[in-house]
């Protein structure tokens, strides 16, 4: 009887300590497993975050297109700053009551534009696509060209030119010019061209809009975007500049389309009154 109960209570203990055992072993496997999907959703929710911010500049718009790559060569960086110097004086060979104002990475930028990573070619021509868009105007206008210009170059990598871009807006930055208007009471129409970089456009141009009172002046915006078109801007240009007539009938292209723009911008100029 006692080897009876002896035997019972052993068995009871091997199956209490085997269910035990069990239990433990199932809650350390949903552990494992509720760990894998937090560190899983983690995975995919940062890779959505990375996803949606270069999505957002790409406008390239981040670099709205104009070019960037990363490259330490600072005898590029020096070409490009007298190449574009050239350019900061306006062409009056053109009509000389338009302005075609425009601001691009690609010629603000620490490498220069033949070297630019996003850029469009016309009739073998490698140029920044805010500029290509510009001369298409002057083609139809006769207008006057002039480079927005900054004394700090932007980030020729196109990652770094998101951030850059990104950290520019959040401090409301002022960028020094280092292009200005020579004589802007010869001028009745300024057309004014920009990226979108983070549904806004580039700091640059608030301190272009802050030196210059185009009280009286018609200003037609155009841009290049890579999905998000003006995305509002022009209503801050009216803000911007309360006594000037800005026309909402600006011309907007995606990146990926410019080099085929020209008809477009024909038939867009066609229908403005200016």
């Amino acid at each position: 009887m006692r080897k009876k109960f002896i035997l019972t209570t052993a068995l009871s203990l091997t199956l209490a300590l085997t269910g035990a055992g069990c239990s433990a072993e199932r809650r350390s496997t949903s552990s494992e497993e509720s760990n894998t999907e937090t560190t899983e959703s983690t995975a995919q929710e940062n890779t959505q975050e990375t996803e949606t911010a270069e999505s957002s500049l790409s406008e390239t718009d981040a670099l709205e297109s104009d070019g960037e790559v990363n490259t330490g060569d600072t005898e590029n960086t020096a070409d490009s700053q007298t190449d574009t110097s050239a350019e900061n004086t306006q062409d009056t060979e053109g009509n000389s009551n338009i302005l075609i104002a425009y601001f691009t990475a690609g010629e603000n930028s620490d490498v220069d534009v033949a070297s630019s990573a996003s850029v469009t070619t016309i009739d073998g021509e490698a140029k920044g696509r805010l500029r290509a868009v510009a001369d298409m105007i002057q083609s139809v206008t006769g207008g006057d060209l002039f480079s927005i210009q900054t004394e700090v170059a932007y980030p020729g990598d196109g990652g770094e030119l998101i951030d850059y871009a990104a950290q520019e807006q959040d401090e409301d930055a002022r960028p020094v010019l280092t292009s200005h208007i020579e004589n802007l009471d010869a001028y009745d129409t300024i057309f004014v061209g920009y990226p979108t970089w983070w549904y806004d456009m580039p700091q640059a141009m608030y301190s272009f809009f802050d030196e210059y009172d185009f009280s009286g002046k018609t200003i037609i915006p155009f841009n290049v975007h890579n999905g998000s078109q003006f995305s509002g801007t022009i209503e801050t240009i009216q803000e911007l500049e309360p006594d000037a007539q800005v026309l909402e009938d600006g011309f907007t292209v995606n990146e990926n389309d410019v080099a085929d723009a020209q008809d477009d911008v024909a038939e867009w100029l066609e229908g403005l009154d200016y």
